[in-house]
């Protein structure tokens, strides 16, 4: 369990690294762009963690999914991207794919 938690923060700290680099305007913020590229490397560090237990294959769809529906739904609700009707249908079909990724694992 303690993988998946790991893998959770990891989702969260690539979420944040993806809209630090929107707000580092092409790295021409600093403040941003150190942010940016310091929580990309924590990201992938706790990431490293979780493959000591969660197959490569899992934990990568995981964290790139759940990274990139995450960072669309941020987009829309708080940075005023659109979101069309079909989108929101493939968003929702990559979080069911993580549902049934975690669903199937057996790691605990």
């Amino acid at each position: 369990m303690l993988a998946w938690v790991y893998l959770m923060v990891a989702i969260s700290l690539e979420v944040i690294g993806t809209i630090s680099l929107k707000f580092s305007n092409g790295f021409s913020d600093w403040r941003f762009t150190l942010l940016s590229l310091s929580v990309y490397g924590l990201s992938f560090w706790v990431l490293s963690l979780t493959l000591r237990i969660i197959p490569v294959g899992t934990a990568y769809a995981v964290w790139a999914g759940l990274g990139t529906a995450t960072v669309a739904i941020i987009g829309w609700l708080f940075l005023k991207e659109p979101m069309t009707a079909l989108k929101a249908v493939f968003l929702l079909m990559i979080i069911g794919g993580v549902v049934g990724l975690k669903a199937i694992s057996t790691e605990s």
